[in-house]
């Protein structure tokens, strides 16, 4: 099908393509927006279309896969958008730290405890905190995958141990459990 026939073909097939937009997004904007995206994707893979199928199908199924992929993009940002004339974008999701005071005087306490580990457990935890894979880290330690992997288990349960001992000495027995 040459890009005319694709092209006179989408043409009469808009209206309903606009219909079902606004049926998915609710508002005239963003329908035509996804209107939009649609004729760009189909126009772009014009060539997987097989002619004697229903076209108007094939540009739903855009669509609809469209929209489909936009909502969890927002869902995963968890974004909203500031109609304002600066247009930006407000971060509307997670929690917020009311007093960084207190995460900084925790992650001493944590590192002062990582601190405190022996050498031959803390350099492999380190390391696995830094991002290092398990294999990595034996063979830059020269010391088998299972003893990298016991070292960095008995790191975090020292300092589990270390740190649930410390909270409850503090008065916040419900932090650790």
């Amino acid at each position: 099908m040459s890009t005319t026939e694709f092209s006179t073909q989408f043409d009469r097939i808009s209206g309903s393509l606009f219909a079902f937009a606004m049926n998915l997004t609710r508002d005239e904007e963003s329908a035509r927006d996804l209107v939009q995206e649609t004729a760009y994707k189909a126009f772009k893979y014009r060539r997987r279309y097989e002619p004697q199928t229903n076209l108007r199908a094939w540009l739903m199924t855009i669509m609809r896969n469209s929209f489909i992929n936009d909502y969890r993009k927002r869902q995963r940002r968890k974004t909203l958008n500031d109609y304002t004339n600066n247009n930006y974008l407000l971060n509307s999701g997670g929690r917020s730290v009311e007093n960084g005071g207190e995460q900084s005087v925790l992650m001493e306490e944590i590192n002062n405890q990582i601190e405190s580990l022996e050498e031959w457990v803390k350099r492999p935890f380190r390391m696995h905190l830094a991002g290092y894979k398990y294999d990595e880290i034996a063979e830059a330690l020269d010391v088998p995958l299972g003893t990298v992997k016991s070292r960095i288990f008995i790191a975090r349960k020292r300092l589990q141990e270390s740190l649930r001992y410390l909270y409850q000495a503090q008065g916040f027995s419900d932090i650790m459990n």
